[in-house]
């Protein structure tokens, strides 16, 4: 049998045999990835690298907050007393605190504490979760004066993806607009920095048709769902607006839809 491709094209018995060999040769040449929109593209033995694909729901991890340099350096005013595993907000936090917490300066600990929920750390995120909420409790009228400097701490938080995080700083939220006076009306303005990531994982929750679901708030869907509806309720005539701009699937819950018409007879 001839050793060379040559040979074969000139022998006339095994024309079929020569075109499956010249086939499987040219399938073995490397191909070459190029960019995309380029004369590389043109040339042959070459295919068009894919765009990279990007994972909206990947968590992106703050290196370091302020909380944890302030607490590392014994700045934070408070200690955890115990563990609590209820999430309710209204029952007493497992908070010590070194000082009375209604004489410290609001404007300046309120949002270093805010800053530390978005911190990796389960035990440093506990103490700035159960901090914050303690001083949002004892003195609800400060929280207003402080609220635009808490806007870029709960946007870090809710930019980190994680949706541990994500629940924590919606019930802070939720905390604030319940206690704090006029302060659903203040965040209106802020919707767009806040409400973004609510877009993302509002529909990620259970359906149990009739059934009631006891860990309502550990689903992101939901505790995002109750936290829409408290803004628009204490949101004042433009906050469904607002929400509706933001999160688009959003349906009012405080006007209900207008009902067509009747037809008139004839």
């Amino acid at each position: 049998m001839c050793s060379k491709t040559n040979e074969r094209a000139t022998r006339l018995h095994e024309p079929g045999k020569v075109c499956r060999e010249l086939l499987y040769l040219r399938s073995k040449v490397p191909v070459r990835e190029v960019p995309a929109f380029t004369f590389q593209a043109l040339q042959p033995n070459t295919v068009v690298k894919p765009p990279p694909k990007i994972d909206i729901f990947k968590r992106k991890p703050v290196k370091e907050t302020v909380f944890k340099i302030y607490f590392n350096r014994g700045d934070i005013p408070c200690v955890m007393s115990g563990r609590s595993s209820k999430q309710d907000p209204t029952k007493e936090r497992p908070v010590k605190w070194h000082c009375v917490p209604e004489n410290l300066d609001y404007c300046y600990y309120l949002p270093i504490f805010v800053d530390g929920l978005a911190d990796m750390d389960y035990d440093t995120r506990l103490l700035a979760v159960n901090g914050a909420i303690d001083l949002i409790m004892r003195s609800p009228k400060k929280v207003l004066p402080v609220l635009p400097k808490l806007i870029l701490p709960l946007k870090r938080a809710f930019q980190t993806r994680d949706k541990r995080i994500i629940i924590s700083a919606l019930q802070v939220i939720q905390l604030m607009v319940r206690l704090g006076p006029c302060v659903g009306q203040a965040l209106v303005p802020f919707y767009r920095q806040l409400l973004a990531v609510c877009n993302l994982y509002k529909n990620v929750n259970v359906n149990l048709g009739e059934g009631i679901d006891p860990d309502r708030n550990c689903r992101i869907g939901d505790v995002i769902e109750d936290t829409l509806k408290l803004l628009e309720y204490c949101g004042g005539p433009n906050a469904f607006i607002n929400i509706k701009y933001m999160v688009p699937t959003y349906e009012s819950s405080v006007f209900p839809k207008c009902e067509a018409p009747e037809p008139r007879d004839a």
